[in-house]
């Protein structure tokens, strides 16, 4: 018998951590969800743990399903990656001059490129979201870190938040789990 899993109006990240507790005692998990932020993250946690997944969507929630197959491998302890940038504003600075921040920051990501120590992923929460957004004006300068295989990820809590979440124009949405995990996994965490 699955696990049954309540995480109806949780917020980010507590679906998935639920979900990694129940792992660790129950073969097959369901987690119930409501909203498809939380779907995708659980579904995407349970895929990095070896899981087959399925969904169903029913009136009073999304059931995801987890289920280790005997395939499934135990999950190594997580490895040191490189570099991560972590953006957390559209600007750079503090000041008041948000025009001059906006400056700094294309500025800053034109100079990364052309420095041999590329980052493995950035980082973007809080209003650093905006920059993977359409309209962004540095769009340009993060397509080219996705095209090159640089891993960008924007916090799905913010974006929703700043009615962004159907506006993403590079990058893939995440969750709290996965960027706190790809900071804690870095050999170094570099903060805007």
């Amino acid at each position: 018998m699955p696990e049954i899993i309540d995480a109806r109006a949780k917020p980010c990240p507590q679906p998935v951590l639920l979900a990694a507790e129940a792992l660790k005692r129950s073969d097959e998990v369901t987690v119930i969800v409501d909203n498809a932020g939380s779907q995708h993250n659980v579904a995407k946690f349970g895929k990095t743990q070896g899981c087959s997944i399925s969904a169903e969507i029913k009136p009073d929630g999304i059931y995801v399903r987890l289920a280790k197959t005997a395939a499934t491998p135990k999950p190594e302890p997580p490895k040191a990656t490189g570099i991560v940038i972590f953006i957390g504003s559209d600007i750079i600075g503090r000041g008041e001059n948000v025009e001059l921040g906006s400056l700094l920051m294309q500025s800053f990501l034109n100079t990364l490129q052309s420095l041999p120590g590329r980052p493995e992923t950035i980082l973007f929460m809080n209003n650093g979201v905006k920059l993977v957004a359409e309209g962004s004006h540095v769009l340009g300068e993060l397509k080219q870190f996705a095209d090159s295989g640089i891993e960008l990820l924007a916090c799905g809590t913010c974006l929703s938040r700043l009615g962004l979440a159907d506006k993403i124009a590079v990058g893939q949405v995440s969750n709290m789990f996965t960027i706190a995990d790809t900071m804690l996994r870095a050999a170094k965490v570099v903060s805007l």
